[in-house]
């Protein structure tokens, strides 16, 4: 009996949980029925000092490691180099810190950088150079002796000259190996004709580059007022501005005198640009010229472009990728200009045999756009999406003061961020839509795409006369 016993009594402890378990808890919850309370979150506060010398600095202290990251920004860029010199820009960046200091030689000053496991570097793109160092806070006094050396008094090596020299040329000759960097710089200089914004640097510009030159470059741009500085990290204020102040203080200003670059201008006429290349993927981008940072309808082109190519909820990434299998990654964005109008580009990479085929639904994806207002769920799902990501941004000290010194630098409106949720809060789909009228324009893009027309499901003729680009590498 003892055995029966037992073995009813392990049946009933088997069936108890399911007799007892709560009805609600045996439905599973649906996540789009999920509330949850407002999200809270206050953006950090950072400090805003200018030096004597009229320099301004963003400070933001957090103690919880012993690292300290800054970062100068500077008014310059390859748009102020001559049109016979492009690549000076680019060269004059990096040779700046690999060239040494007038204090330091280039081996020495990467030596001791290596012994205190602390870094500095620098760069000049298309609007912009920079010049940063990361250290450890017992080291931070030396580095930043060093940064001040490498920014104010860069010694521009002549070995280093010529080593950076040889890198460019062997970069220009590798320009056309990546089908993508060949396809998004063909797009730019469709977009950006005869223009700084889109200029490519070849064997005989960067050859023709000298030290001096660097050197003019160097001084014509690099002087206090026209830099602005980011610090973060375990650092105490008043040491810091108090060697800030005498790194900088007979670092000389001078009158702001920079070449004038003209805006890009709209170009209503459609191209298509191919350029053949024996792969087995096609490489397609289109676009046109959009916005700047000071568009009155920029908060409504944000979600507008969320639910156009923003992430795999996006119609494009929905339609090409999920339900047609035409490619794995997709998507479309209309890029903010800081300084000039910068460009919508809708992009993606598909088998040679369905290039024609994606392209049109591509194109008919973003006409669709602009035809009818997007679904309620689409907008929320957009308008979620952004605010509940605006968060990310603020993760770390690093990216809060930095974020905040570009806002300035570039000259972003006052509140910016501080408004920026209740500007995507306030969107509507009446609003998305008048935004893709005014600012999609699928009849005037240019269309570039680089793959092997031999594979093609169809010629791209189709799709109006075909410019064929010969690649070269001078």
């Amino acid at each position: 009996m003892a055995g029966v016993v037992s073995a009813q009594g392990a049946q009933a402890k088997k069936a108890a949980p399911a007799a007892t378990k709560p009805a609600a808890a045996q439905q599973l919850a649906d996540p789009r029925t999920l509330t949850f309370p407002p999200l809270n979150f206050q953006i950090p506060k950072t400090e805003r000092v200018q030096l004597k010398n009229g320099m301004v600095v963003y400070l933001l202290e957090d103690h919880e490691l012993p690292i300290v990251n800054l970062t100068a920004y500077v008014n310059a860029g390859s748009i102020y180099e001559p049109a016979d010199r492009v690549g000076l820009a680019a060269m004059t960046g990096a040779v700046m810190r690999s060239g040494g200091t007038l204090s330091t030689p280039p081996d020495r000053l990467d030596s001791e950088l290596e012994f205190m496991a602390s870094s500095i570097e620098s760069s000049i793109n298309t609007d912009h150079a920079s010049v940063s160092l990361s250290t450890l806070t017992r080291n931070l006094e030396r580095t930043l002796e060093l940064f001040g050396q490498v920014i104010t008094q860069p010694a521009f090596d002549p070995s280093r000259v010529e080593l950076a020299r040889l890198q460019s040329v062997e970069g220009v000759r590798r320009m056309n190996d990546d089908p993508k960097s060949i396809a998004n710089r063909e797009l730019g200089r469709a977009i950006y004709p005869n223009s700084p914004l889109s200029s490519i640097p070849t064997i005989a510009s960067v050859s023709s580059v000298t030290r001096q030159e660097m050197l003019d470059f160097h001084k014509r741009y690099f002087y206090p007022a026209n830099t602005m500085i980011a610090v973060s990290g375990d650092f105490d204020r008043a040491k810091l501005l108090a060697s800030l102040e005498r790194l900088f203080a007979g670092w000389q200003n001078q009158p702001k005198i920079f070449p004038e670059v003209p805006a890009p201008k709209d170009d209503p006429t459609p191209a298509v640009l191919f350029v053949q290349k024996d792969v087995n993927q096609s490489v397609i981008r289109m676009g046109h010229l959009g916005i700047d940072k000071n568009n009155p309808d920029l908060y409504a082109l944000k979600v507008m472009d969320f639910i156009l190519g923003g992430g795999f909820t996006s119609r494009l990434t929905q339609e090409i990728r999920s339900n047609q299998g035409l490619a794995y990654n997709v998507d479309s964005y209309f890029e903010t200009g800081r300084r000039f109008r910068a460009p919508f580009v809708a992009e993606t990479e598909t088998k040679s045999e369905t290039t024609v085929k994606a392209t049109t639904l591509m194109r008919s994806i973003i006409a669709g756009m602009t035809q009818s207002e997007v679904s309620d769920r689409e907008l929320k799902l957009a308008k979620d999406a952004i605010i509940n990501s605006f968060i990310f941004g603020f993760a770390r000290s690093d990216a809060v003061v930095n974020q905040r010194t570009r806002l300035e630098f570039y000259g972003y409106p006052e509140g910016y961020l501080e408004n920026y949720r209740d500007n995507i809060a306030k969107v509507t789909k009446a609003d998305v839509l008048r935004v893709a009228k005014k600012y999609l324009h699928p009849d005037a893009m240019k269309l570039v795409v680089v793959g092997d027309a031999k594979k093609f499901d169809q010629p791209l003729s189709v799709f109006g006369t075909v410019q064929n680009i010969t690649l070269n590498n001078n």
